[in-house]
């Protein structure tokens, strides 16, 4: 059978008859690796024919939900996992991706779940010693050292088990498909492999992935189109704090983030995160200001820490940490063309305490308070809240669920509130709100 060869970019599966340095769509380098397949190849994955159904016609059912015991991963997925279902993990290098499926795996073996788990970077020795380390002893958890799915294949058909886990999909690799393992053919067969004995046998299949240097997950896009959830595991390696967030979920919602605290003896859930952000914070000083972001269903108090100082050298320096860069370039100069402060001559540094990345724009007005107080040398008072988007004209626009935000707020002891004016809650609350149209009006309020 004569072989088709073409070139696919491994970031965003674009195909070419031949190479090229760059990519023609996503516009990456050195992303075109080579892809050659027969014509008898993919009869494996012929069926039969189905025909078409009314919709009103479908019997749909509840699919049945596996609930795993942990509240935060149960929460995050919307109730547990779904029998069939396929799950894709990414995270950075030692964020704690094997501990996080090893505790999970645990969690399945203790509801009477059978689980293998594919160990394809470390051996058997080393992941028992892990599992004792951080109390793992399930009688149903199986252990597997390899990396040909062939093999692989047949310990799932001789075990039939329940929950499958892959550790990780860029080292797994098929005899039959001429590449290296990570590469886009073989990423692909291995997926498209785990989803059709997912559908067809109902196992709950974990697939561990790689990330690169620019945080994106390794391997084609096809990867995350295929499988059902895909949870990305991030947090600061500095700090123990880890958070589990669901960037796509066929079953249940993608606003839902599981919030964990790396310890000796593995994972452990955090109920209750403001507590956690807030326990290390020192009162009166300067560059410091509270702020209640939004994560899933929940509201978390964060602190958000601004330096600035006299810079040594002509280009002044603009360091973050939790916030996107482009913000707070974007802030700076909405808050010099606005107000009297000027930072030609100060380097700026602005982090988000804890390791917390908070993507949505409600930083925007603690940012700019935190900024100011640390160049006018002036501390917030330490029971003020504030939050709110800030606009390129310097006006302060309105956030969503106001209400979550001074809930969790009044819980956590504070007596104060800066927010939007159009936020403004007509019912009387246990805190003093102050609503706030400009950021000149902020300044002044706060340190004037």
């Amino acid at each position: 059978m004569k072989q088709k060869e073409s070139w696919i970019c491994s970031d965003c599966s674009n195909s070419a008859l031949k190479w090229s340095g760059s990519c023609f769509v996503c516009k990456s380098w050195n992303t075109m690796e080579r892809f050659t397949e027969t014509g008898e190849k993919h009869q494996k994955y012929l069926h039969v024919k189905s025909a078409a159904v009314q919709i009103n016609d479908v019997k749909s059912s509840e699919c049945e939900r596996v609930i795993t015991n942990i509240c935060e991963i149960d929460r995050l997925v919307g109730g547990g996992f779904v029998e069939g279902s396929i799950a894709l993990v990414a995270g950075d290098p030692g964020i704690g991706k094997s501990t996080l499926m090893m505790m999970l795996g645990d969690s399945f073996c203790k509801i009477g779940k059978c689980v293998l788990y594919v160990c394809a970077e470390e051996s058997v020795e080393q992941m028992s010693m892990r599992a004792k380390r951080i109390g793992v002893s399930g009688d149903n958890l199986y252990l597997l050292s390899e990396t040909l799915f062939e093999n692989i294949q047949e310990q799932i058909d001789k075990l039939k088990p329940d929950v499958l886990i892959i550790d990780s999909i860029q080292i797994v690799y098929k005899g039959d498909v001429s590449s290296l393992p990570g590469s886009v053919s073989q990423v692909k067969e291995i997926a498209m492999e785990c989803m059709r004995i997912a559908k067809h046998q109902g196992i709950i299949t974990f697939l561990v992935g790689h990330v690169t240097k620019t945080g994106d997950i390794a391997g084609p896009r096809i990867l995350e189109h295929i499988v059902d959830t895909v949870l990305d595991f991030e947090g600061d390696p500095d700090h123990g704090y880890r958070i589990l967030r669901a960037n796509k979920n066929r079953f249940g919602s993608t606003d839902e983030v599981a919030m964990f605290l790396m310890k000796q003896n593995g994972l452990e859930e955090v109920p209750n995160p403001s507590e956690i952000f807030l326990q290390e914070r020192a009162k009166g000083v300067t560059g410091s200001a509270i702020m209640p972001t939004i994560e899933g269903s929940r509201c978390i108090l964060v602190e958000v820490q601004a330096l600035v100082a006299a810079s040594a050298f002509p280009t002044c320096a603009r360091r973050c940490s939790g916030i996107d860069q482009n913000r707070l370039s974007l802030l700076l100069a909405v808050l010099e063309k606005r107000t009297d402060y000027h930072f030609n001559n100060f380097d700026v540094f602005v982090s988000i305490a804890g390791g917390m990345r908070i993507r949505e724009p409600a930083v925007d007005l603690a940012v700019i308070v935190a900024i100011a107080s640390s160049l006018c040398n002036k501390s917030i008072d330490s029971s003020i809240v504030v939050f709110g988007e800030v606009g390129l004209g310097g006006e302060i626009r309105s956030v969503p669920r106001v209400e979550n935000r001074i809930r969790e707020a009044i819980h956590m002891g504070f007596t104060k509130c800066i927010l939007p004016k159009r936020n403004l809650l007509e019912k009387k609350q246990k805190i003093e709100m102050v609503g706030i149209d400009k950021i000149d009006e902020v300044i002044d309020y706060l340190f004037r």
